[in-house]
């Protein structure tokens, strides 16, 4: 039964939602409703959007994968914390005009992390 990973998923597709909504308002300000119309704040947005959509459910798979086979609550909700920041500083590091590249490469690493950490203890715990 799972029940940690269950509350980073739930904060992790709020947060999905929010950057969906906030391409889909942006296109309707400004008429472009199809692809990016060479306009950086679209782009960035899009971006944002998609990157989380790109890397967060394989972080949350892995993080149910090792809840499922006993991993410690802790260590389950610290990878969750971990990507929920990763998300958050990444979005924001993406959205601003020019980010100081720290931003962005804290919010990859962190959820390269997550992933790197959940499919070693997965493995290891497999081959245990």
């Amino acid at each position: 039964m799972l029940s940690v990973t269950p509350l980073y998923a739930g904060i992790i597709a709020l947060f999905y939602v929010t950057l969906s909504l906030s391409v889909v308002m942006y296109r309707f300000r400004s008429g472009i409703l199809l692809g990016d119309g060479d306009d950086p704040e679209l782009l960035r947005r899009g971006r944002a959007h998609a990157n989380m959509a790109e890397y967060a459910p394989l972080a949350l798979l892995l993080m149910a994968l090792a809840e499922l086979q006993g991993a410690p609550g802790l260590a389950i909700h610290l990878l969750g914390l971990l990507l929920v920041a990763g998300r958050i500083v990444h979005a924001l590091a993406i959205r601003l005009t020019d980010p100081p590249l720290v931003l962005r490469t804290l919010g990859m690493v962190a959820t390269f992390s997550v992933i790197l950490l959940g499919a070693l203890g997965n493995i290891f715990h497999a081959l245990g």
